[in-house]
């Protein structure tokens, strides 16, 4: 099986997944957020399977230079926000047997490992 992995190539937590997934004889497949990730087409799936509470990334630089106007729509147009700014994507995104998971979190391992 083989498990896609969307991230950002300097990632360090993208890095440490990726490594730990191998180190357990998975295959991984990296795919770069902003520059190979089909969004349009991955973003409805990703936010059906999670949510956007889940898929944005609140504490990141990115979200702290939006303004108020633009924070809002991470409720009211996730699809459009996230499109528009892919570095909100809280990383790393993993596709493994059907099922989305976000982060590295231990829940997350668990699962995966």
């Amino acid at each position: 099986m083989t498990i896609t992995l969307y991230g950002l190539k300097n990632c360090d937590t993208c890095k440490k997944a990726i490594k730990a997934l191998e180190g357990a004889g998975q295959t991984v497949a990296f795919v770069d957020i902003r520059a190979e990730a089909d969004l349009p087409a991955k973003l409805p799936t990703w936010l059906d399977a999670v949510g956007a509470d889940t898929l944005i990334n609140t504490r990141s630089t990115t979200w702290r230079g939006l303004d108020d106007a633009e924070r809002g729509r991470a409720t009211s147009d996730p699809l459009r926000l996230l499109s528009e700014n892919p570095t909100l994507i809280k990383r790393p995104v993993v596709e493994a047997e059907g099922g989305v998971h976000v982060g590295w979190t231990k829940p997350v391992q668990a699962a995966l490992l």
